[in-house]
């Protein structure tokens, strides 16, 4: 007789043999070159952001200053300071954004320098006294080493936009608010040879000017031009002592 518990398992479907284990397998790499999206990578020299931006700006000043800003491209100045033709422009937007760079740089300075030279001294000096120096550091400032930024602010700020003039007339203003109660004290000592506003005016149109006509290869220094400025806006002592010219009839 068959035995039932054979008969199932003669009939019972047969067991799989387990599935060996799958082994992970990294992706292959992708050797395919992707296509660079937007500008290119910045250089070593181009990411330098400080020196090179520094570099930049003083090259533009002296060449604005030697050529004007219309006559200097910005291949010009590129070229000058070692740079592929476009690599200025991953410093500054466009020509006139560096151009307002140097303005603004020049501002800055000025007023660093002016500072520098009114620091406290011992005894402290009197408003004639600290006229003097803010008219010999500004003629430094013009005139002396690394001159190139202010007059170029002077003279091309018409390629400038109405918000960057802007910004520099903030920047004009807090240089020049130091001489105003200088001026103030000198007006009320009887010394100032007009209105404090007017003299204000008038003064820094006279030295500013010196710009176009000063020759450093010629005698006059800058000590002899801040004596100069001094006699024509200050009453001195000696001055007071010689009689005044009758008027014509």
């Amino acid at each position: 007789m068959e035995n039932p518990a054979a008969r199932s398992r003669l009939h019972a479907p047969a067991k799989r043999a387990p599935a060996p284990p799958k082994t992970r397998t990294k992706p292959e790499p992708d050797t395919a070159e992707k296509r660079p999206r937007g500008r290119p990578r910045k250089t070593l020299d181009e990411r330098d952001d400080g020196n090179r931006r520094v570099e930049l700006v003083n090259t533009a000043a002296r060449l604005f200053r030697k050529k004007g800003f219309d006559a200097t491209s910005t291949r010009d100045i590129a070229a000058a300071v070692g740079m592929h033709s476009g690599s200025p422009f991953y410093h500054f937007k466009s020509k006139g954004a560096l151009l307002h760079a140097v303005m603004e740089e020049g501002m800055r300075s000025a007023i660093q320098r002016q500072a520098a030279a009114l620091q406290p001294a011992k005894p402290v000096p009197d408003a004639t006294a600290q006229l003097r120096l803010l008219v010999r550091n500004h003629f430094d400032v013009l005139l002396g080493p690394g001159s190139d930024f202010i007059p170029v602010m002077l003279y091309e700020s018409r390629s400038i936009t109405a918000r960057q003039r802007a910004l520099l007339a903030k920047l004009q203003n807090d240089y020049e608010a130091v001489w105003e109660p200088v001026l103030e004290a000198l007006a009320r000592a009887g010394q100032l040879k007009g209105p404090v506003k007017l003299a204000r005016l008038l003064m820094f149109g006279a030295l500013n000017w010196s710009v176009q006509w000063f020759d450093a290869k010629k005698p006059a220094t800058l000590d002899d031009l801040t004596d100069a400025a001094m006699a024509l806006f200050i009453h001195s002592p000696a001055q007071e002592k010689v009689a005044p010219r009758k008027a014509l009839p």
